[in-house]
């Protein structure tokens, strides 16, 4: 692990291979208790502009585009940093993020393996050939992008980080990634174990900024050839705006509002506490928090009475406390939004509570979990992502009832199906307008295969192979092995369109 340069244990930028110690001086906080957790540089325009600097010229005048072994050699270095170092990343989510441990150890325990998937496919994702008339051969190579530019949210923000940041380094990319001023020191902690020994000066550059200057010019830079962006679907759909002019690629995994859909002859010993952790992980801050609970008529009532008893006997805490079922929300101003979007829905009579709970009072951004019952699919409680641990509970009759309503948000990057019937399962996945969909289970991610979103929900795939090509341009090249008069000799052409 490179060491960290540091005055008096502020956290620094990282580009052109050196820390860096520029920019206005910001405190973190834990979201637990509002006390400082330390200091960090936040960068500025200027900042950005230079990490992007360092990008470019790493990708225009070094190796790393066509040195597969290197990338393969630095990938598998981060991962062992990442193992290596694995409990002071759970201490900085709880302390920074208000994870609870299992939920900090389960981000945490997700890098080193997607690190050392891209490993695996920097040396294995080839094109092909094929020979397509005598003595003419057509390949498919791949080639990197460019410069990737990254731009991370608070919520997960390590694993959402190395998300993006591992396929682009495998595919040949050099990186410039923005990371969020609310989880500064842990990502700052990530910073100094990805800078491994092997990493060449420039291709990954990381800079922290609590506003929104530097995010912009990584979408607006004509240095940058390509933004991965995990987020709200309003900033999404700002960030295809700001790279339309440059017909710049974008790569975007955005908001959810996640279909729990309960039929009748579903296990309620084994959906009722699945449904609790969907919607209490990382206090509901999740693009695929279950938020969405539609249950089938006929349990109805028994899941109603069963979830609402969970929920009830939740109790929000310290992350550092092991009695805590549930941390903090972000901040107290994360609460207050939550609390007013609930009010005034309240007030105009779009939903009836069936668990109140609500924000805590005292130090900390606190909010016990709330469950309400809404009937119009129309309701912005139904159709807004709410972030925070809020679910909306309605009932169904039958399948195509259960896929109107499941399908009736602009959303689609998630759903979760509960039955025992193998039929009723792969009909509703064959309705369902969503990137994943969970067979009685949720909340499941596996390297090899592709995570994305349908409709407002996002574009591009991260995960597996997909998730590499948003990092790849494909270069057919053809070859006339023939001696130069045959060539040309040629009178037709090889295709006509």
């Amino acid at each position: 692990m490179t060491t960290f340069a540091a005055e008096a244990g502020t956290a620094q930028h990282f580009y052109g291979g050196a820390w860096q110690a520029t920019g206005s001086v910001a405190e973190s906080t834990d979201p637990a208790t509002g006390k400082v957790l330390g200091q960090f540089y936040n960068a500025d325009l200027a900042v950005a502009r230079d990490a992007i600097a360092a990008a470019r010229k790493a990708f225009d005048g070094g190796d790393w585009a066509k040195n597969r072994e290197l990338r393969a050699k630095v990938l598998n270095e981060m991962a062992d940093a990442m193992d290596e170092h694995v409990e002071d990343v759970i201490q900085a989510l709880m302390a920074e993020n208000g994870k609870i441990r299992p939920e900090a150890t389960f981000e945490a325990s997700l890098c080193g393996p997607r690190l050392r998937y891209h490993a695996a496919q920097a040396l294995t994702d080839l094109g092909h050939a094929s020979e397509v008339r005598d003595g003419v051969v057509s390949m498919l190579l791949k080639e990197p992008v460019g410069v990737a530019a990254v731009i991370t949210p608070w919520n997960s923000p390590v694993i959402l980080a190395i998300r993006s940041i591992a396929p682009a380094l495998a595919a040949g990319c050099t990186v410039v990634v923005k990371m969020p001023g609310q989880t500064a020191l842990a990502g700052n902690l990530m910073t100094q174990l990805l800078a491994v020994p092997s990493l060449p000066s420039g291709v990954l550059n990381i800079f922290t900024e609590s506003g929104n200057d530097g995010a912009r010019e990584l979408v607006s830079s004509p240095d940058t050839d390509v933004v991965s962006y995990t987020g709200s679907t309003v900033v999404g759909a700002q960030i295809m705006a700001d790279a339309a002019p440059l017909l710049k690629r974008v790569s975007l995994e955005l908001g959810g509002k996640t279909p729990m859909i309960v039929f009748n002859d579903a296990d309620l010993n084994v959906v009722v506490p699945t449904l609790l952790h969907g919607i209490t992980t990382f206090a509901g801050q999740f693009c695929m928090t279950g938020s969405r609970i539609l249950v089938q008529a006929g349990i109805a009532d028994r899941l109603r009475t069963r979830l609402a008893a969970a929920l009830e006997g939740v109790q929000p805490g310290p992350a550092a406390d092991p009695s805590s079922h549930m941390g903090p929300m972000i901040d107290k101003a994360a609460t207050a939004r939550v609390d007013k979007l609930l009010t005034d829905a309240h007030a105009a009579g779009e939903f009836e509570f069936v668990v109140r709970g609500g924000a805590v009072e005292g130090p900390g951004a606190f909010y016990k979990p709330v469950l309400i019952e809404v009937n119009d699919v129309s309701s912005r409680l139904i159709q807004d992502e709410i972030f925070g641990p809020v679910a909306t509970l309605e009932t169904f009759t039958n399948e195509a009832d259960a896929l109107s309503r499941a399908n009736a948000t602009k959303y689609g990057l998630a759903a979760s199906v509960w039955t025992s019937s193998i039929g009723t399962s792969m009909r509703m996945t064959s309705g369902l307008k969503a990137g994943t969909v969970w067979i009685n289970n949720w909340g499941q991610v596996v390297d090899a295969f592709e995570e994305g979103g349908f409709k407002s929900s996002g574009l591009g795939r991260l995960g597996g192979p997909g998730g590499l090509a948003e990092f790849q341009e494909t270069k057919h090249v053809m070859h006339f092995a023939g001696r130069p008069e045959e060539i040309n000799e040629i009178d037709e052409p090889v295709a006509a369109y």
